[in-house]
């Protein structure tokens, strides 16, 4: 058996590739039923006191938040307990459908995340020679044959879960005839489809999974690693216990829907007499407004209703990094929503909750105008300009402050002005004064509107050149405080607003027999592309993330933005759903 030696990483260190090695020394009280199980098993001395986990993705497609919950689970895991390890190891076990575009976009999403793999880096496909031997020894021991049903024969030949299936009229083959059909499978005699291993088990059991399943198929494929050298290949349900065998994990952590496979794994094993891990189920992560099936995240990528795999209103772990999500808050997100037995619906206000209370902490404010309003300031002088101290952050003083410059022409909000307003509008209207924040008050005098089409196209104000700070000397109060931009010193830019990918909570809700791409929101992204934001964001770094006062997070999208054309994307507006929520259920 491999024994990957023990890494020396401790809580919270940045290693040489960058990543954040997650180990700590000590052991905590556990928080969930797994946490207890293991708890469990170290205090009875299971597995020699070891903890050794793993994260097995199929590089089938790129990673999203539901794996991110396998990702923090399985590395935190092992982070909590001494010696704790946790193995990356890729299930590429099906050539037809993996690229290596996909395994190096795994690898890099995890060490975004903040986990490191250390020197325990694998692939199933290591394992295809021992697996095959291991196949071979089922076949000798009289527990595999090979089957030349059709793979509809196979389907119908299974049963159902109220009729037992029937025995395949190639189930009595002797073990030479066996040996023989195997080898030549393997040699390539025969073509895709023509004839499978299966495992000789029992076609009346309750449990479907056990009803001889196939565990070789043919498939002459090119494999992104071995080549052509195989054109057989073993199935997800042989691989998996079996690699876990062979790396000597101690507790195989997988998603509700492999419970009911958890026979099948524990016969491989116990078949075979190998080193036995555990297999732990645990609720996989279900979220509000989004699909997190890697099938369905596909055809939308193909069908090109978004950029890509990493666009951002895609819940990709690459979508949510472009969008401007943080590792932290996504870990924070995991931990938040535990782990439980039974599938449930997570809000997806809970996710935004997370990245919200992390960008507020570490977010730089800045100012920028969405859709810009023209205001002349009459009264002030044309040629005079100020630099203002604005606050780079209240929540950490030490962030500093900038300059940000006030001249006599600026741009506002066009929605922070209404020529009639309401009587709970208390931003800008005519004859009515308000505060620009850091700046002056400043009071609507004029208008200027378009003589054919009627739109409003500039404000005309004056100022009160002794509110300087936003404050009058004099005691007076104003209801409303605006954000603005110079208009002769601000850099235009392109904002794009993302919302919800889906309208309906569950689009893929099974009681439904409609296509799940009809609940697709045709809102889900509004791209602004005359946007005004204040001139200390020239040359912001692709990926810095900042609040727009007033507005939301938005994060330098990291493709399209460039010194020459700053491109940012909405991460999530400052309205809290999540903490509304909990608030009422609260009261």
């Amino acid at each position: 058996m491999k024994t990957p030696k023990p890494s020396n990483t401790i809580t919270e260190r940045k290693n040489e590739k960058g990543a954040t090695d997650m180990t700590t020394t000590d052991s905590t009280t556990p928080t969930d039923f797994i946490r207890s199980i293991i708890a469990e098993d170290l205090k009875a001395d299971k597995n020699e006191g070891r903890v050794h986990t793993r994260f097995p993705p199929e590089p089938n497609g790129y990673l999203h938040i539901g794996h991110a919950k396998s990702i923090c689970l399985n590395f935190g895991i092992a982070a909590e307990n001494k010696g704790g390890l946790c193995n990356l190891r890729f299930d590429d076990t099906n050539p037809s459908k993996e690229e290596v575009e996909y395994v190096e976009s795994i690898k890099e999403d995890v060490r975004w995340l903040g986990f490191d793999w250390g020197d325990r880096l694998f692939y199933a496909s290591d394992y295809f020679d021992k697996l095959y031997e291991y196949a071979v020894q089922l076949i000798k021991d009289g527990k595999a044959y090979v089957c030349d049903l059709s793979a509809a024969e196979v389907r119908e030949y299974r049963g159902t879960l109220t009729e037992p299936g029937k025995d395949s009229p190639y189930r009595t083959r002797s073990v030479e005839e066996n040996l023989d059909l195997f080898e030549r499978m393997r040699a390539g005699e025969f073509e895709d489809g023509s004839h499978v291993l299966r495992a000789k088990i029992d076609m009346a059991s309750p449990n479907l999974n056990m009803r001889d399943p196939v565990i070789y198929r043919i498939l002459h494929a090119e494999h992104h690693r071995t080549g052509d050298k195989w054109c057989i290949y073993p199935m997800y349900d042989f691989t998996h216990g079996l690699s876990d065998s062979i790396e000597g994990i101690t507790h195989s952590i997988c998603t509700l829907e492999f419970e009911d496979h958890r026979p099948l794994y524990d016969w491989f094993l116990e078949e075979l007499k190998v080193f036995h891990p555990q297999q732990i189920e645990f609720a996989r992560l279900n979220l509000s407004h989004t699909v997190m099936s890697k099938r369905k995240l596909l055809e939308i990528v193909e069908q090109g209703v978004v950029t890509g795999w990493d666009d951002p209103r895609m819940l990709t772990i690459s979508g949510l990094r472009r969008r401007g999500y943080t590792p932290e808050s996504i870990r924070n997100f995991c931990e938040r929503i535990g782990m439980a037995k039974r599938d449930s619906m997570v809000d997806m206000a809970l996710l935004e909750h997370s990245i919200r209370e992390d960008l507020n902490q570490r977010a730089p404010r800045v100012m920028g105008v969405l859709r810009p309003l023209r205001v002349v300031i009459d009264n002030y002088p044309e040629d005079r300009v100020e630099e203002l101290e604005a606050v780079n952050n209240p929540e950490d003083p030490g962030m500093g402050s900038r300059k940000v410059p006030f001249s006599r022409v600026l741009y506002i909000e066009g929605e922070d002005f209404l020529e009639e307003p309401p009587k709970k509008f208390f931003r800008l209207a005519p004859g009515r004064e308000v505060r620009l924040r850091y700046a002056y008050f400043i009071k609507c005098v004029g208008m200027v509107k378009d003589e054919q089409s009627g739109e409003l196209v500039e404000l005309h104000c004056t100022y009160d050149p002794e509110t300087r700070g936003g404050w009058a000397l004099d005691g007076r109060k104003v209801k409303a405080t605006l954000h603005w931009v110079s208009a002769a010193h601000s850099l235009q830019a392109e904002v794009r607003l993302y919302d919800h990918l889906f309208t309906k909570a569950n689009p893929s809700d099974e009681k439904e027999s409609v296509d799940f791409k009809t609940y697709l929101n045709p809102n889900s992204l509004e791209t602004l592309t005359s946007c005004r934001v204040e001139p200390s964001l020239a040359g912001a770094t692709p990926g810095s993330r900042y609040q727009f006062e007033r507005q939301g997070y938005f994060c330098v999208d990291t493709k399209d933005s460039s010194d020459e054309a700053l491109v940012f994307n909405r991460t999530v507006t400052l309205r809290d759903t999540w903490a509304r929520i909990k608030k009422g259920e609260k009261r």
